[in-house]
């Protein structure tokens, strides 16, 4: 007995023991080995032991056996408590493998987790990245609502770190903290935005899964990074690969036109004939006018291409379903023979491969016609990807391979397994319905079946003949015949269903054999299956109708024997058929037509393929192999008539190329003029196609400082000196000088070659026609520049950070450009003004820097009353936001409400009231608004740096209404991130004048710091500065005249 429990014991748990760490021999009492439960008892103690002793190598063994544990699927989580004491263990190996067994535990103990929260936050400055990465995946593993800040703050700081290995944990911490608080959405989308720019190819792959887990309809995001990402996909990793082509995709459908959509105007003639000749030919021109791929487009589709031949099956199906839904129709063939490929492997890759090749086999047969061998069934096969090669081959049948395949399915026929042969006799039937040249071959063939020794075989052939014989009932009276007499072998309910139900249709053409087929059935009426009995009482029905001498009385027993089934189906039935057909007092005015309901014509039924209609879900996912709506799946929108602007690919790579030109040429182009210059788009689209690589983070700021500060001093040198608009403290500087002198230096950056006009309209002119001009005379004159260039290369780039700071605000298309006005030059000379300038400001420009407001208040103003304006009303606020119509303008938006029962049409803005230099950029007509409707329109406004009211008419097509806007002080400010430093600095170089100071009296309540701030942000756009003093609140501005 003991011998047994011992051998059993070792079966059972010595395994076990082995790989928990046990030694036998020193450790396991005669006692407890030969028992059950002692030993559970005792591996863990002894792991705890190994755990708590002071030596680091037993420790680091006890780890590795628990992370084995772990990785057999097998329960550590009773060690939680000793492994969690050794998170702060200095020896790297054993904290690497201490973070590893916390991701697994984490979410399970988060009480005993949530102890060593401070332990997981000092790692995270680790100078080990792996240690990093580990303490921000176990801080990412416990979901307590609790901690969300610190996890936000810990996937902030690691977005930022050195090592790219952390920034992809800190991609994929970013989903689970938006899984467990979906309210932080928009700061996560900060952050995503800031990694889609990441160029390591290991963080790309996890920040577009965080993408599109938490913003997947922000497409306007992935724009800059479009090229970027095309052209690192060959080097991501697998996992990232696949992840990426399936958003590509998605965003490949939405900002490109159709490349199939030549071939579908060519074929569309339908309305050619009320068309006159002119209308024809501009039709036939418009046919003939050839189709232009974009280079974007052209770009996704080169770089994955070689992907195809990719070790991964899921990275080939990727970039198979890209193909399919975005390259031209020529091109798609491609992918044929790398799926093919992929059917070497194993069955459950197999079974999703033949899924998507059976959907793309229906619409385009020539794809896989050359590859037909490949899917001919093999022994080995699993019953499910025999069925599915039976698929593939269906639709790929046509008059010239038909006789192969034929043979091919004889002999899948006699398969020992019965549902195959079941799915092949369906096979032959759709093949005789689809190719008429073989129809009859396969009802013959079909027949033949019919006196198969397998019941399984004989029944499928059954119900596919009855659905051959609806299409053709006339000429095959001898086979129903045949068929009735197969009647009393065959036990199939649904095989006798459809013998019943065919010699029900053809009675008048079998009338001897029908009454005796109902004669047969009543007999076993009630022994029969439920399917065919209700196809007994169709047939009693039928014949009552037509041969009623012969089968009145039987029709009548069967009904008799329906009315008391035990089935309300057939129950009902009966009462119906009875009603119908059996003429009496109560029957209704149907039972003049009951023969008319019981043989009228009845439409051949469709043969179509399973897979037909899938094609609306997307290859390769998971809806489309369960042909229903996943949870997360996100659906392919339709091809855009016409493409979105191309430009939003490009901004970022042109700012970069303009500001890596080499520093012994001479830039003529100001990269802050960009925005509104045509030439220069054009050359953008030339130079985007080739350059999508160049795309580069913050590293190179000062470079680009310096570059700026050169080339500005250079195209400023020729006349000597200029003034200085955007310099020096910007919250004292008044509007007419800042005006004056943008317009001073773009006239000399013109080199005097065109003449401006009173209005100013210097600053929107095309520089890049000059380009050969200046460049010769920058040559003749480079010595006679050198001097002026030295003196005033100091404060241009004391001058620059500033404008670089403004235009990297949240909107990419903020404008430097001033808004062209008519104003006085200033008194003063140029080259004094900017000699005064850098003398007393330029120490003080490099604090300041633009951040983004504090606070948005979301109160709003009522611009019109819906009784004023007839049922259109409209509300303004101000979204703090930079006004992209011009950077000295204030962003005003206004939503209009359509309150009446009709539809309001053209609202624009009218004649406009403004004071001498306040300008107003109006928002676009709007041609109609729906009853009940809504809009909201941007405008921007620049008031002057004052709080006069900006009068104007807002306008229907039939009335005009006069409203104003008058904005309160604390919205003409931008805030201004600097040091307490720099602040008391900068606030000791005031002048009296410009120092005002009151006494508020607050309730103690209102003291606390939160208190105050909301108070001050509420009604003013200003930015804190930081204080070493709790009674001390400091706040900077910037005005818009500033900039």
């Amino acid at each position: 007995m003991s011998s047994n429990s011992f051998a059993y014991n070792e079966q059972s748990g010595g395994g076990e023991a082995t790989e928990l760490g046990q030694e036998a021999t020193s450790t396991i009492s005669p006692s407890g080995a030969f028992g059950l439960f002692s030993s559970d008892m005792k591996k863990n103690e002894d792991l705890k032991q190994m755990l708590e002793s002071n030596k680091d190598s037993a420790k680091l063994d006890a780890m590795k056996r628990i992370v084995g544990m772990i990785a057999k699927g097998k329960n550590a989580s009773e060690l939680f408590p000793a492994v969690v004491k050794n998170v702060a263990s200095k020896n790297i190996e054993i904290k690497k493998l201490v973070y590893v067994y916390l991701v697994r535990y984490a979410e399970e103990q988060q009480d005993l987790a949530l102890l060593s929260i401070s332990t997981f936050q000092r790692a995270l400055k680790d100078p080990n990245q792996l240690i990093r990465a580990s303490a921000l995946r176990v801080l990412s593993s416990i979901r307590v609502p609790i901690i969300v800040p610190i996890m936000m703050l810990a996937i902030k700081e690691a977005s930022a770190d050195l090592s790219p290995y952390v920034r992809k944990n800190a991609a994929h911490a970013i989903q689970k903290l938006y899984s467990l608080d979906p309210e932080q959405k928009e700061m996560l989308i900060e952050i995503i935005e800031k990694l889609l720019k990441d160029k390591s190819t290991l963080v790309a792959g996890s920040v577009v899964m965080a993408f599109e887990e938490v913003c997947p309809d922000r497409i306007d995001l992935i724009h800059k990074n479009y090229r970027k990402l095309c052209n690192l996909l060959v080097d991501v990793e697998e996992w990232g690969q696949v992840v990426i082509i399936h958003m590509l995709t998605r965003y490949a459908r939405t900002q490109f036109v159709s490349p199939w959509r030549q071939g579908d105007v060519l074929e569309d003639n339908e309305k050619d004939f009320y068309d006159s000749d002119e209308e024809q030919k501009e039709k036939a021109d418009k046919r003939k006018r050839p189709y232009a791929m974009d280079p974007d487009h052209r770009l996704l589709i080169r770089n994955t291409k070689p992907l195809l031949q990719s070790r991964n099956a899921a990275v080939v199906m990727a970039v198979a379903q890209l193909y399919w839904h975005i390259a031209p129709k020529s091109e798609a063939g491609i992918i044929s023979k790398s799926l093919v490929r992929l059917l070497r492997s194993s069955r459950e890759v197999q079974y999703i491969v033949l899924q998507n090749i059976a959907t793309m086999s229906i619409q385009r047969k020539g794809m896989f016609e050359p590859y037909l061998k490949s899917f001919y069934v093999r022994s080995t096969d699993a019953t499910m990807i025999k069925i599915l090669k039976l698929e593939i081959l269906t639709n790929l049948a046509n008059e010239a391979n038909i006789s192969t395949l034929l043979r091919e399915f004889q002999t899948y026929v006699k398969s020992q397994d019965k549902q195959f042969a079941a799915a092949t006799i369906q096979t032959i039937g759709r093949c005789a319905t689809s190719i008429t040249e073989v129809s009859d071959t396969c009802l013959n063939g079909l027949v033949c079946l019919l006196s198969n020794r397998d019941e399984i075989v004989v029944a499928e052939s059954v119900v596919v003949i009855k659905k051959l014989l609806q299409m053709q009932p006339m000429q095959h009276g001898e086979i129903i015949k045949h068929m009735a007499k197969l009647l009393d072998s065959i036990t199939v309910p649904v095989a006798r269903a459809s013998i019943l139900w065919l010699i029900g249709e053809n009675c008048e053409r079998v009338p001897k054999i029908a009454p005796d087929v109902l004669r047969k059935t009543a007999k076993s009426f009630t022994s029969e299956d439920d399917l065919v009995k209700l196809q007994i009482l169709n047939l009693g029905a039928k014949l009552y109708l037509t041969n009623s001498k012969q089968t009145k009385l039987l029709t009548q027993y069967i009904l008799n024997l329906g009315k008391y089934d035990q089935n309300y189906d057939i129950r009902d039935r009966t009462r119906f058929i009875r009603q119908l057909i059996v003429p009496n007092e109560k029957s209704g005015a149907l039972s003049k037509y009951a023969k008319k309901i019981f043989l009228a014509q009845k439409p051949a039924p469709l043969l179509e393929s399973p897979f037909k209609d899938r094609d609306h879900f997307q290859l390769g996912t998971l809806s489309h192999t369960l042909n229903t709506k996943a949870t997360g799946y996100l659906e392919l929108s339709n091809w855009p008539e016409v493409a979105p602007d191309p430009s939003v690919r490009n901004v970022e790579v042109i700012e970069l190329a303009k500001e890596w030109t080499p520093a012994g040429k001479a830039k003529k182009e100001n990269p802050d003029k960009k925005f509104y210059s045509e030439s220069e788009e054009e050359e953008d689209s030339s130079e985007s196609s080739s350059d999508s690589e160049s795309e580069s983070g913050s590293e190179s700021g000062e470079d680009e400082e310096d570059d700026r500060s050169g080339d500005s001093a250079e195209d400023s040198g020729e006349s000597g000196s200029e003034p200085e608009a955007g310099k020096g403290r910007a919250a004292t500087r008044s509007r007419a000088r800042g005006r004056g002198d943008s317009k001073d230096v773009d006239k000399e950056k013109e080199n005097s070659k065109t003449s401006e006009s009173s209005s100013g309209e210097s600053s929107s002119i095309e520089e890049s026609s000059s380009d050969s001009e200046s460049e010769s005379e920058s040559e003749s004159e480079s010595e006679s520049r050198k001097v002026t260039k030295e003196k005033e290369k100091k404060t241009k780039q004391e001058r620059n950070p500033l404008t670089k700071d403004v235009s990297l605000l949240d909107l990419d298309d903020f404008n430097l450009v001033s808004t062209p006005v008519a104003l006085p030059t200033p008194a003063l000379s140029p080259s004094l003004i900017a000699d005064l300038e850098g003398l007393n400001l330029s120490a003080t420009s490099s604090v300041i820097s633009v951040s983004t407001p504090v606070f948005v208040p979301g109160k709003t103003h009522v611009l019109l009353h819906r009784m004023s304006g007839k049922g259109l009303a409209a509300h303004y606020f101000f979204p703090r936001q930079p006004c992209i119509f011009g950077d000295k303008m204030v962003s005003v938006q206004i939503t209009l409400n359509n309150t009446t029962d009709q539809k309001i049409e053209n609202i624009h803005v009218g004649g406009k009231k403004l004071p001498m230099g306040m300008q107003m950029h109006v928002f676009n007509p709007i041609e109609s608004l729906e009853p009940a409707g809504s809009i909201t329109v941007s405008m921007g406004i620049d008031f002057c740096d004052s709080t006069q009211t900006a009068s104007f008419q807002l306008c229907t097509k039939d009335d005009c209404f006069s409203v104003n806007i008058q904005p309160p002080v604390g919205e003409l400010l931008l805030p201004v991130a600097m040091s307490e430093k720099d602040f008391k600095k900068e606030q000791g170089m005031l002048s009296g004048m410009n120092e005002t100071s009151t006494t508020i009296i607050a309730a103690p309540q209102n003291f606390a710091s939160s208190v105050i701030l909301q108070k001050i942000v509420n009604v003013a756009n200003v930015g804190v500065v930081p204080s070493g003093q709790d009674n001390i609140h400091r706040y900077e501005e910037l005005k818009f005249q500033a900039l």
